[in-house]
């Protein structure tokens, strides 16, 4: 028997599974659904390796590592991918004009009501089209998990939000001023270089913390994370738009601003359920915003990760195109009205620091 001790049952006692299994089923619901919607939408299914070369290089992204061992014993390093997006690009520039992808991926450093080491992210492309379609599927895609859940409303921690409203549309620049009195766009170059200084002025005479380390992009994430995020998504769902491009590393400058780039976000709830972008389809540009972001990696957590040179030769022939990731355990969350992301997961992560 196990000396370690439980705050709770374990989730495959029948007890536990007992209080889990509607929000399973609800899930199940839900994710039949909208496999039927992206069909009536001419969407091919598609299913991407989880071992890859590069998990991602995002610098504040962590990925899980192995190794394959060749016939002759020579090991060489992989990853199981933080996300299928290097491989559904890759499968755009091989003719796949519309695609979707229900798709397990990993994450390490994270666990927690809204985190799991193990999750299921929904992504979908399209050839030729704007952005803005990715946000009328948003929509959509809320109101479906709704009527499927049988609700009116998402909730989550004391919040709530009506899935059949309209998105609110805020620009990034925008909630930095309503929320936190900033002007961002003060602090962002026509080249989208960025300015540490302007931006921690501005923090200082708002009374937030700025620390001696921090650079533009610490400022800037701990405005987003302590005025802006918790203001987002309640009543109605809200799309964060125009990041900065410093902070879009995979999408395209707006046509009408360079300092801006075609990203949003979608939260409900206060919750961030979606990441979309106008995709960059230029290798240099893509290459040197990755060794920025492994530069930022190394010099904050003291590792990298490669690149993916087969994804940098496949974006020179990918099309124009817009894609989006959804956490797909987080809406079934808020449809259901689970209380923790392991509770819609059918055979959670086994936890390894319990005490």
């Amino acid at each position: 028997m196990s000396d370690v001790s439980r705050s709770a049952p374990a989730w495959w006692t029948p007890s536990a599974h007992a209080d889990r299994r509607p929000f399973l089923i609800g899930r199940n619901r839900i994710q039949a659904a909208f496999r039927s919607h992206f069909a009536s939408e001419d969407f091919v299914e598609v299913d991407t390796a989880t071992l890859q070369i590069s998990p991602g290089n995002e610098a504040h992204l962590h990925a899980f590592a192995t190794e394959a061992i060749g016939h002759d014993g020579t090991p060489a390093p992989l990853y199981l991918h933080t996300s299928p997006e290097f491989a559904c690009k890759k499968l755009l520039s091989a003719g796949e004009t519309r695609i979707a992808c229900f798709a397990h991926v990993y994450r390490n450093r994270e666990r927690g009501p809204l985190h799991h080491p193990e999750f299921t992210m929904l992504e979908w492309y399209r050839v030729g089209q704007s952005y803005e379609m990715l946000m009328r599927d948003c929509a959509e895609l809320l109101a479906l998990a709704a009527r499927t859940a049988g609700t009116s409303r998402f909730t989550f921690n004391g919040k709530s939000a009506d899935p059949f409203a309209t998105p609110e549309r805020i620009s990034v620049g925008d909630a930095f001023t309503r929320h936190a009195g900033i002007d961002l766009l003060a602090t962002i170059g026509e080249d989208g270089s960025t300015d540490r200084e302007a931006l921690a002025a501005q923090m200082r005479e708002k009374s937030l913390r700025v620390a001696e380390d921090d650079t533009w992009a610490d400022l800037f994430s701990r405005v987003i994370v302590n005025k802006v995020e918790p203001n987002l998504g309640l009543g109605r769902a809200t799309i964060l738009d125009r990041y900065p491009v410093a902070e879009a590393a995979l999408a395209r400058p707006c046509p009408d601003d360079p300092r801006v780039a075609e990203r949003f976000e979608l939260y409900a709830c206060g919750v961030e359920l979606a990441n979309a972008f106008g995709e960059l389809t230029d290798p240099k540009e893509q290459r040197r915003r990755f060794e920025a972001e492994m530069a930022e990696k190394q010099r904050v957590y003291g590792e990298t990760y490669p690149l993916d040179e087969d994804f940098l030769e496949a974006l020179a022939i990918m099309p124009q195109a817009s894609g989006i990731a959804l956490g797909f355990d987080r809406l079934v969350m808020l449809a259901t009205g689970a209380l923790r992301i392991d509770q819609v997961i059918w055979a959670p992560v086994p936890e390894t620091h319990r005490g």
